[in-house]
């Protein structure tokens, strides 16, 4: 059985880093390239031991040329996005995403161009078991409590806010749910710029500051009681398990398919 080659973008961040090294890690893929502008030139072997001796480029579409991969990570920033994916996609490189920012709108032209192309993709706004537990048990909670609100903190350098888990968590509480939690309207802020809003009557908080990787407290209230659902990571290495998963079955899949959980459900 041949080995999946995967290419990752990203390669250069903390994150890309974690996944070439849990590639190379497997015995059914291998990592055949990064793709990193921040990292020209540097070879991933210097920042991944055991990596192999080969040169990290600027571009998708280079490293696409060069070393013709079979699947696409890409644990990259916001803005690259809508520049990577469909650089993948019309290659026919099928591609597993971790970076979060995605409107309804973006993926609704994922989706168009995955079908136009007969190139799957894998987008999951977390590659954690645990958090899929979490938001699944979050969303079996959410018919039986009135109230809920939900606390996510990352690092320092993470771009958006609330994150993309925090946004799933809630839309799947709210449809789980079927109507909107009962929200409690604050008439006067006293400081600016507070770090909060609402999802259909969920109350979400973002924190950003070192020292974190990624946590979240799903918090329920109900007369005389609360009940409280958290997932802790200690290190990136959590997510390697998803992202595996990912890359051994996006190629039979057909389409766009977001979300862990819809492959979890299946495996």
């Amino acid at each position: 059985m041949s080995e999946t080659r995967v290419l990752v973008s990203g390669a250069g961040g903390r994150m890309g880093r974690t996944v070439v090294h849990a590639v190379i890690c497997a015995d059914d893929m291998t990592v055949v390239g990064g793709v990193d502008p921040g990292y020209c030139d540097t070879s991933l072997s210097e920042l991944v031991a055991g990596a192999p001796d080969l040169p990290i480029v600027a571009e998708v579409s280079e490293g696409i040329e060069r070393w013709e991969p079979e699947v696409m990570v890409d644990f990259t920033q916001p803005c690259a996005l809508m520049h990577n994916i469909p650089t993948a996609i019309q290659a026919g490189v099928a591609c597993v995403v971790g970076t979060t920012g995605f409107t309804e709108s973006l993926l609704d032209e994922l989706r168009a161009l995955c079908a136009r192309c007969s190139t799957p993709a894998v987008i999951a706004p977390n590659f954690s078991i645990g958090a899929n537990l979490m938001m699944a048990f979050a969303a079996e909670a959410a018919a039986l409590m009135d109230y809920a609100a939900v606390i996510e903190s990352h690092h320092e350098n993470k771009l958006d806010a609330p994150s993309g888990t925090a946004m799933a968590t809630a839309r799947r509480m709210r449809e789980a749910r079927g109507e909107d939690f009962i929200e409690q309207k604050t008439e006067h802020f006293g400081l600016e710029d507070v770090r909060g809003g609402s999802l259909g009557g969920v109350s979400i908080h973002a924190i950003r500051m070192a020292g974190v990787v990624a946590n979240q407290r799903v918090v329920f209230g109900g007369p005389g009681e609360t009940l409280s659902i958290e997932h802790i990571t200690t290190g990136r290495e959590c997510f390697m398990p998803g992202v595996l998963l990912a890359i051994r079955e996006v190629r039979g899949l057909d389409g766009l398919v977001y979300g862990l959980e819809q492959l979890l459900l299946t495996t």
